[in-house]
């Protein structure tokens, strides 16, 4: 029998509902985990963007952790937007005392712009949890920020992976959503060997949630025991066919279809 699958996830709070904890918690539970949180911060955002970020006080987020983990426990742990480098800092030890899997989403900026991470809490994430990271998952412009590589092509998003295996992440899959180009193209990296994930470009305003989406698909894949690239490539098939089936909400970057898998593939 397969493990259900236990995620901690520590990340923002989306009011829409496309994307952040949100996102997190339907993903895991649509593919057959179980997903507790940890909110760092609520935002006041919907699909036409992010009016408004309220950090949540740093000892209540690590009452929150504490209290699922001395509990109901993790078989992984999912990061998302930690805003300051004093929750990098917290996130860092609390990954050290889980000893779990970590999916590491190194949130930077929101689908509309606003910016959810410090200046200095980049330099806390590439220090602190990329070497901590079983599976780092930034798109171009945050592989760009961690790495300060231009990352504007497809052999650049390897290179920019290279440097961040370099940097200590055991896996780091580098997502070419930013590239131009027709077909979209990921690529798994890790010490053995890349895997690349290609797909037609879905040409849609309705992409809200994307990267958290993808996160908490490996994380909970992670969770569940499978390899790797199994739980990556199910996490991709995931989220390419919530795509697809975007309900169409709200007048801006809209979410996706997290729950498809209990309507059936199209």
């Amino acid at each position: 029998m397969q493990n259900l699958g236990r995620v901690l996830i520590i990340a923002g709070s989306d009011s829409g509902g496309g994307a952040g904890i949100q996102a997190d918690i339907k993903t895991v539970t649509a593919l057959g985990g179980y997903a507790a949180t940890a909110i760092t911060a609520v935002t006041v955002q919907n699909t036409l963007g992010v009016t408004g970020v309220h950090p949540i006080p740093l000892d209540v987020v690590e009452a929150q952790a504490r209290a699922v983990l001395s509990d109901i426990g993790a078989d992984a742990i999912k990061t998302g937007m930690l805003g300051d480098a004093a929750t990098v800092e917290l996130v860092a030890r609390l990954l050290d005392e889980a000893a779990v899997p970590a999916a590491i989403d190194p949130v930077m900026v929101a689908k509309g712009g606003a910016s959810l991470l410090a200046a200095d809490a980049v330099a806390a994430v590439r220090e602190l949890l990329i070497p901590r990271a079983t599976l780092l998952t930034p798109n171009a412009p945050e592989a760009e920020a961690l790495t300060g590589l231009a990352v504007a092509t497809t052999d650049d998003l390897r290179r920019a992976g290279d440097a961040l295996l370099k940097a200590g992440a055991k896996a780091v899959l580098m997502k070419g959503g930013h590239v131009p180009g027709e077909r979209v193209v990921d690529v798994l990296m890790t010490a053995q060997g890349d895997t690349a994930f290609e797909g037609e470009r879905i040409e849609s305003r309705h992409t809200h949630g994307t990267g958290c989406t993808l996160a908490s698909a490996c994380a909970v894949g992670l969770a569940q025991g499978l390899p790797l690239v199994a739980a990556v490539a199910r996490a991709w098939d995931y989220v390419h066919e919530a795509m697809l089936r975007a309900p169409g909400l709200g007048a801006g970057h809209g979410p996706l279809d997290h729950a498809w898998p209990l309507r059936g593939r199209a």
